[in-house]
């Protein structure tokens, strides 16, 4: 039975509900002027909605961003869609995008925060937040991060400490097929956790492999279909399994957090800080100290902080690294001319972030995986903060927009081939490095990802560590064409999962 075959059954079942459904349609049929009748000022266009449900009979909830694409072909790259009664206007293509976040970075920065998100979130912390309190923590988050050395030589020892325990995790598979996404994720995890913790964990600790797990659980329900009928519908469907799912374990997150931030404030030496926590308990007394009303240093801001971090900083590097394995599996011969460049420019030695500007054609290939796995379809929502006239049309203040990254990343204007695996996307006629202007899977403008140049450092150094070490192919008798590039259903496209061998090349 369908989802909305499920909403139809509960309905019936429910008389009270069933009744402010109806309530609701006959008001929406006395204002459906509002969807149809052009406004003096000209909004943009866009398949006609029904009363109630919107489009909702056009979208499909479990791959929203394909339906969305699809739409911008007929109605151009601004265009509204009604997710239910919720209006949206859509962004799609490079230059629409591009213009809204960074030529009209004020207008459409604002966070626009879906039921579920507050839910899970409560205003607090940096994705998922507007106002003072996101801009405080943002920029503390920001400074605090740089001084921990995000992008810089003591990130660079992290990772490549790292890098060896991970090594480690696929030799114990001694070249047997097994599915990445464990130990890729812990490995990932453990970076930021040293930065925000100032430790990381052993990969076997039983409460660290719940928080990854819980974390990208998390991250994958949010993107479910359910969840998409909540947020339209949140009064009429909360009781739905998933989102009891997720608060479940948004009380197991908070717990574990609590937890490792009472440690280390037994710990705490104001002298030294170990990670982004320590900044923050220190920063939390000075403010007591100095008698500061309505400060944003307090244990919600902190606890909502290092999970939105933890869970950002883990998910999409990892998922983005695991797409890269995935696509050296399926294109042997592109992973032959990484691993020639890597033996050619480098050798046996441990691989540097130096090593970057020499490695063309292997920074090709990783941004390559970046722009065709495109793990953030739709991006985070955004919300327009006052009245804007967009490339001809009006939007109003508070209207949700989605910056549709994916119709950027395969703009057919911008790339050559967008829907292949081609590493030339970023390669000139003599072989070099080139950038280009529509790569931009961290999004842009005031919502940029605060964690772009760690996320960079990690991939370059794990992927290139990896291909140095190993040779990944699929298990026994499954030729490369078989493994399967259809992402699985969530808020960020994780690979469908699978199994590869990794066959050391020592």
């Amino acid at each position: 039975m369908s989802l909305f075959e499920d909403f139809v059954v509960y309905l019936c079942s429910s008389p009270t509900a069933l009744l402010g459904v109806v309530a609701l349609l006959l008001v929406l049929h006395l204002v459906s002027k509002s969807f149809t009748s052009q406004e003096y000022r000209k909004v943009p266009p866009g398949p006609r909605p029904l009363p109630l449900l919107g489009n909702l009979l056009q979208l499909d909830l479990k791959r929203p961003y394909i339906t969305l694409c699809e739409l911008s072909k007929k109605h151009g790259s601004v265009f509204t869609v009604y997710f239910g009664t919720n209006k949206v206007v859509v962004l799609a293509g490079y230059r629409a995008v591009k213009e809204a976040l960074v030529s009209y970075a004020e207008e459409f920065g604002d966070r626009d925060v879906l039921p579920i998100f507050n839910d899970l979130n409560r205003g607090h912390g940096i994705l998922f937040a507007n106002g003072e309190s996101w801009k405080e923590m943002r920029r503390f988050a920001l400074t605090t991060l740089r001084d921990f050395g995000m992008g810089k030589r003591l990130s660079e020892h992290k990772i490549l400490e790292e890098c060896h325990h991970l090594i480690q995790e696929f030799e114990k598979h001694e070249g047997m097929p097994f599915d990445t996404a464990c130990p890729v994720n812990h490995a990932t995890s453990n970076i930021i956790s040293a930065i925000v913790y100032g430790s990381r964990f052993e990969y076997n600790d039983p409460r660290f492999k719940n928080m990854v797990r819980r974390a990208n659980e998390n991250v994958r329900i949010v993107g479910s279909a359910s969840i998409q009928l909540y947020n339209m519908f949140p009064r009429l469907v909360s009781w739905i399994k998933n989102r009891q799912l997720l608060l479940k374990n948004l009380v197991m997150i908070v717990r574990d957090v609590k937890e490792l931030m009472m440690h280390l404030k037994e710990t705490l030496n104001p002298d030294f800080c170990r990670g982004l926590v320590d900044c923050f308990l220190i920063r939390e007394l000075k403010e007591e100290d100095s008698c500061v009303k309505d400060t944003h240093y307090n244990e919600n801001n902190l606890i909502f902080t290092v999970t939105n971090l933890f869970s950002a900083g883990t998910d999409t590097t990892a998922t983005t690294l695991r797409w890269g394995l995935l696509f050296m599996a399926k294109y042997p011969h592109i992973q032959d001319q990484v691993q020639e460049e890597l033996s050619r420019v480098v050798g046996s030695r441990q691989i540097q972030v130096d090593d970057r500007k020499n490695l063309p054609y292997t920074d090709a290939v990783i941004h390559e995986t970046q722009r065709l796995a495109s793990i953030v379809p739709m991006a985070i929502p955004h919300k327009t903060s006052r009245d804007v006239t967009f490339q001809g049309f009006f939007i109003k203040e508070g209207t949700t927009v989605f910056p549709l990254l994916t119709s950027v990343l395969h703009d057919e204007s911008e790339w050559e081939s967008p829907n292949s695996f081609n590493p030339s996307h970023f390669l000139d006629k003599e072989g070099q490095f080139i950038r280009r202007d529509a790569f931009m899977p961290f999004s842009a403008g005031r919502r940029v990802c605060l964690g772009e140049s760690l996320a960079k450092m990690e991939l370059f150094l794990f992927f290139t560590t990896l291909l140095q070490h190993f040779r990944f192919t699929p298990p026994p008798g499954v030729p490369e064409e078989e493994l399967d590039l259809t992402p699985a259903v969530g808020f960020t496209l994780n690979p469908t999962p699978h199994e590869l061998c990794a066959v050391s090349r020592q």
